[in-house]
């Protein structure tokens, strides 16, 4: 293959190689990974770095941050250039093999966190291997993305701070379209703090937590915006402990998702200026931007190549999709470096129980991928 005529072939030598994707996919997906559960994150890590040693005929740097297991490929002595990233952690429990097995029948794959993302990860090993010199490619599989990679984050910025390309092996949106935009993440913590009393007989020496977070829930209400993409979600609610008793504290946890880092740090500031309404009772906010946005301007050229490239390959028109959900991709962009998203399997439901994969678009999705960071390193440093 060369990086300017990826053609139709292509495809053809990875359809050739289906039963044994398919094979890595069950090992993959048989080996339950919750983001919690560091032990068998671990056991998790092991299995794929021997698949991916296997696939790729290296074997990757394991690096472990705050107990959970991150993987890391990188390919000649040179920086990275072309940056992949995926995670091997998932939302499943342990014991969720039982009522969602792994299968493959009539052309669905499924089994828990197939789709999200451990076909994608299938993909990117075997992409790499139709690709004529991998010098200056990383790829890079973390542990923790489901839980807002906390221990991640820092690995991942720092190979992407100086790449051409970073390629997230997420899985694609309805229809296999490639993601270019998602919206950045901000968790808040409010705690309120009132004082306790006995509601029957002197309620009004108490001061009512509950009556606070109400007034707060109706203010942070008002920095929605949906003209602009931003949400902004009252989640979890908790106050009080006895039915009698005018409650003395109170929690509520804030959802954020905003299309721009303009409306991250206008509403962060909108939070972080509330104020106490009732006399008495205090207000401690916690919590911040998780992840920035991955704005379009971070993916537009990146997609233009690989609609090209799609072409090519006889895979017919790629369409986009602006989405909700935060993934890796977010904190690549976030460093102005171009980057798309969505690049992993095609099929629906991630964590979900109608999760699968389309077996068909195997082939396809991982040609894409091969000429895509074939591309992305022809064009140089």
């Amino acid at each position: 293959m060369t990086a300017a005529e990826p053609g139709p072939s292509l495809v053809g030598r990875f359809a050739e190689k289906l039963q044994p994707m398919l094979g890595h996919i069950e090992a993959l997906v048989t080996c339950e990974s919750p983001s919690a559960d560091l032990a068998a994150v671990a056991r998790s890590a092991d299995i794929v770095a021997t698949l991916g040693a296997s696939v790729l005929g290296a074997a990757p740097e394991r690096i472990t941050a705050d107990g959970r297991a991150h993987l890391r490929w990188r390919f000649g002595a040179g920086p990275t250039r072309v940056l992949l990233v995926g995670h091997h952690d998932t939302v499943w429990p342990l014991g969720s093999l039982r009522t969602h097995p792994f299968s493959v029948h009539d052309g669905i794959l499924r089994g828990p966190g197939c789709f999200d993302m451990k076909a994608g990860l299938v993909i990117a090993f075997h992409a790499l291997t139709e690709v004529p010199d991998l010098r200056g490619v990383t790829l890079l599989i973390t542990g923790d993305e489901e839980i807002g990679s906390p221990s991640s984050r820092e690995l991942i910025e720092s190979e992407a701070s100086r790449c051409r390309a970073a390629l997230i092996l997420e899985p694609a949106a309805p229809g296999g379209r490639v993601k270019t935009e998602r919206k950045g993440m901000s968790i808040y913590e409010l705690v309120v703090t009132g004082r306790a009393a006995h509601a029957g007989l002197e309620p009004n020496a108490g001061v009512n937590a509950t009556i606070e977070i109400a007034h707060q829930i109706l203010t942070i209400a008002t920095f929605a915006d949906s003209s602009a993409g931003t949400s902004v979600t009252p989640t979890v609610l908790t106050a009080g402990v006895t039915s009698n008793t005018v409650p003395a504290a109170g929690r509520l946890f804030v959802d954020v998702r905003a299309a721009s880092m303009a409306e991250q740090a206008r509403v962060d500031a909108a939070i972080r200026a509330l104020r106490p309404v009732l006399d008495g009772s205090s207000l401690t906010v916690t919590g911040g931007i998780n992840r920035p946005p991955l704005e379009t301007s971070a993916s537009s050229g990146l997609l233009v190549r690989t609609a090209m490239l799609a072409e090519a390959l006889g895979l017919g028109p790629l369409g986009s999709a602006s989405v909700g959900g935060g993934s890796d991709g977010n904190f690549t962009a976030g460093l102005g470096i171009p980057t798309l998203d969505g690049l992993g399997a095609v099929g629906d439901g991630a964590h979900a129980d109608h999760e699968h994969v389309l077996v068909a678009e195997l082939a396809g999705r991982t040609a894409l991928v091969a000429a895509l960071v074939a591309d992305q390193l022809a064009i140089g440093p």
